[in-house]
C-alpha cells in the first residue's frame, strides 16, 4: 500500500474514532462536522474530502464497526473449527469475541444498539445489511450444528442467532454501564452457562 493510501486510511480512522465518540456523547443531530474535524485533529475540509456529508461518515462508520465485529466472530468460529472444537464451543468462543469487541469499542456499541431502534434514519437499510452480516456468521455455525446432529433440529436458526447476538450486546452494555467491577471472564462465564443450558441441550 502506498503512502498516500496509508495516510488516507489513517485519516479516515481518526474521523471514525472522533465521530463515534462525539455522537455517543452528544447525539447525531447535535454533533457538527467542525467538532468531528477538531476532535480528529484535521481541517474541516478533510472531512468533506473523505466523506460527502456527516450522514455518509456515520453510514460508513456503521459499516466499518460492524465489519470489525463480524470479522472477530468469524475468526473465533474458524479458530474453534481448526482445533476440532464443537459447534457449541464455537458459539461460546464467538460470545467471548463479541464481549472483547464491545469492551474495546463501547461507544460504537452504544451507537449501534441505539440506531437499531430508530426507523427514520437515511442509513436504516445499511444498518439492516451490516446487522445481517454479523448475525449470518452465527446462523452458519448453528446450521452446521443442526446438520451434523450436535444441535436440535427444533432450533429456530435465524431467531436463535439474533438472540445470541442480542444477548451479548445487551449484557455487555449492562456490564459496562452498571457492573463494571466484573471481569470479562466473569461476564463470559455467565453467558456461557446460558448458552450451554439452552442451545447446548444442558451439557456442561
Amino acid at each position: 500500500m502506498d503512502s498516500t493510501s496509508t495516510r488516507r486510511r489513517n485519516t479516515r480512522q481518526k474521523l471514525y474514532e472522533a465521530a463515534v465518540t462525539l455522537i455517543a456523547e452528544k447525539g447525531f443531530s447535535s454533533t457538527t462536522v467542525e467538532e468531528i474535524a477538531e476532535r480528529a485533529g484535521v481541517a474541516k475540509g478533510t472531512v468533506y474530502y473523505n466523506f460527502k456529508s456527516k450522514s455518509e461518515l456515520f453510514e460508513e462508520l456503521l459499516r466499518y464497526g460492524v465489519g470489525l465485529l463480524t470479522a472477530s466472530l468469524q475468526e473465533a468460529a474458524d479458530e474453534t473449527a481448526a482445533r476440532g472444537g464443537s459447534k457449541v464451543e464455537a458459539l461460546d468462543a464467538m460470545i467471548r469475541a463479541g464481549l472483547l469487541f464491545i469492551h474495546r469499542y463501547p461507544a460504537f456499541t452504544q451507537l449501534y444498539v441505539a440506531e437499531l431502534w430508530r426507523t427514520n434514519r437515511a442509513w436504516q437499510s445499511t444498518l439492516l445489511v451490516v446487522r445481517q452480516q454479523a448475525v449470518a456468521v452465527v446462523e452458519r455455525v448453528l446450521g452446521e450444528g443442526v446438520a451434523d446432529g450436535e444441535l436440535s433440529e427444533e432450533i429456530d436458526i435465524p431467531l436463535t442467532a439474533a438472540a445470541l447476538v442480542g444477548m451479548v450486546l445487551v449484557a455487555a452494555l449492562d456490564w459496562q454501564a452498571f457492573q463494571s467491577e466484573r471481569s470479562l471472564d466473569d461476564v463470559h462465564a455467565a453467558l456461557s452457562r446460558l448458552l450451554h443450558g439452552r442451545v447446548g441441550g444442558g451439557r456442561p
